[in-house]
């Protein structure tokens, strides 16, 4: 009997190897028995970790606790996988001590509400990231830069942060998007102030007004952003074993688009144009080996 079973799960892994290898990237996830020890070893480090006096604790600890909250969770299950009950979630969600902990701090704090903006580009940030200790083709800095109704983000690699490398920067935005009408910075009043004026002597029929960002939250959005963006960044490097960090922000900026938003229940690219991401005959339904024969529209 044990040898039949045994049989039976060598040729059911083989047979499920096979389907997937017929999927498309982003629709093959399989969990085998060593990847979900490995998993669950993980969370039990990280856990330790943070449960753990004195332990230095890293990002990567506090982002395999948490899932991010009940939207997100939801959208990178439906994404993910499927046959995932919203009472299945709902159990989850009630027996998770850190949601309980959100739940606490939530109802004894006088959080301020989240900007709303009523129009498309009444509001912009810009801020940066600095990369000097990955200095790379001379480009030390990133500037970040997101409309504030849509949370679509813009990355650039910048050499200086001088305001009128930045400025030229921003042009090249505006002249896609438009320019906003309200401009703020974590970095403050003077460093948006002289972004500002250089722009208006680059480009004389722009008027941007500086904007003090509202509370806190804009400050731990930003924060988080940051780290998101330079965590992806390594892992990119990482697997792609280069160091040209500059040329991965053109990825990394669609990634974040596309990754749901909880704050505006959509991703920033559907907010932003109004469909989802398409990556050409990846974003289709048809199998990869499917795919692979087509050359011409014709064959399509």
């Amino acid at each position: 009997m044990a040898k039949d079973k045994n049989t039976m799960r060598s040729n059911f892994n083989e047979q499920i190897q096979f389907i997937l290898m017929n999927k498309r990237e982003d629709n093959n996830a399989f969990l085998s028995t060593s990847d979900y020890s490995r998993v669950i070893q993980q969370v039990k480090k990280s856990k330790k970790s943070l449960n753990t006096v004195g332990e230095k604790k890293t990002t990567k600890d506090y982002r395999v606790i948490r899932h991010g909250g009940r939207n997100r969770m939801v959208s990178e299950l439906k994404n993910n996988y499927c046959n995932i009950t919203n009472e299945t979630i709902m159990v989850f969600l009630k027996l998770c001590a850190e949601c309980h902990k959100k739940t606490v701090c939530s109802k004894i704090s006088l959080a301020p509400k989240p900007i709303l903006q009523p129009t498309f580009n009444s509001r912009a940030q810009v801020d940066l990231i600095d990369m000097q200790s990955r200095r790379h083709n001379d480009y030390r800095f990133i500037m970040y830069y997101q409309e504030h109704l849509t949370k679509y983000i813009m990355l650039k690699p910048l050499k200086s942060k001088c305001a009128e490398e930045i400025a030229y920067n921003l042009i090249d935005i505006f002249t896609l998007f438009g320019a906003p009408t309200i401009l703020q910075s974590c970095s403050g009043k003077k460093f948006v102030t002289s972004i500002i004026n250089k722009l208006h002597v680059i480009w004389d029929e722009v008027k941007i007004d500086y904007g003090w960002p509202k509370h806190s939250e804009s400050q731990e959005s930003v924060e988080r952003t940051n780290r998101d963006v330079q965590e992806m960044l390594s892992a990119w490097m990482t697997k792609k074993d280069s160091l040209d960090w500059p040329s991965a922000l053109k990825f990394i900026q669609f990634k974040k688009n596309r990754t749901f938003h909880s704050s505006i229940g959509t991703s920033p690219y559907e907010a932003m144009f109004g469909c989802t991401a398409r990556i050409g005959f990846e974003s289709s339904n048809l199998p990869n080996a499917e795919i692979t024969k087509i050359k011409t529209e014709e064959d399509l």
